[in-house]
């Protein structure tokens, strides 16, 4: 009988979804508009395009980003022309952002992080580890709401 050793598969990241400029661009302003580090900013913008990613992929519009991940889309889609012609480049459409009421419960987020997962994204676990609380109806995506 023979054992087979597996190969590790290399995950994928979101950040090579966009190319290294926007990137970069996309950033900076996160650190800047949110006050977080830049590492932290990378890290954060990473992640979101991970999950725009499979949620435009998919057509998974029950997703909803963490409390840490939801800045990455907002800096994302503040470039509107750049994510404009991503969202089109990658799924056809424009994938909006459109607030809902829903909460975020650790289920929810688990759920999404599984599907980030399945998709061969490296999940960065401290991103993702809090459910953001959404308080309807000012959940609106850039107030003290969400």
């Amino acid at each position: 009988m023979t054992t087979m050793l597996e190969s590790p598969v290399a995950l994928r990241r979101g950040r090579d979804l966009v190319g290294p400029e926007l990137f970069e661009r996309v950033s900076v302003f996160c650190a800047e508009e949110y006050g977080h580090e830049l590492s932290t900013a990378r890290r954060i913008v990473d992640q979101a395009l991970a999950f725009l990613k499979v949620m435009g992929d998919t057509r998974a519009f029950d997703m909803t980003p963490s409390d840490a991940v939801d800045p990455g889309w907002h800096s994302f889609v503040l470039h509107t022309q750049a994510y404009a012609t991503w969202c089109q480049e990658q799924f056809g459409y424009f994938l909006g952002h459109e607030p809902k009421g829903t909460v975020r419960t650790r289920p929810l987020i688990g759920s999404v992080v599984d599907r980030v997962k399945a998709a061969g994204f490296q999940v960065d676990d401290r991103l993702w580890d809090a459910a953001k609380e959404c308080n309807p109806p000012a959940c609106c995506g850039d107030g003290d709401g969400c």
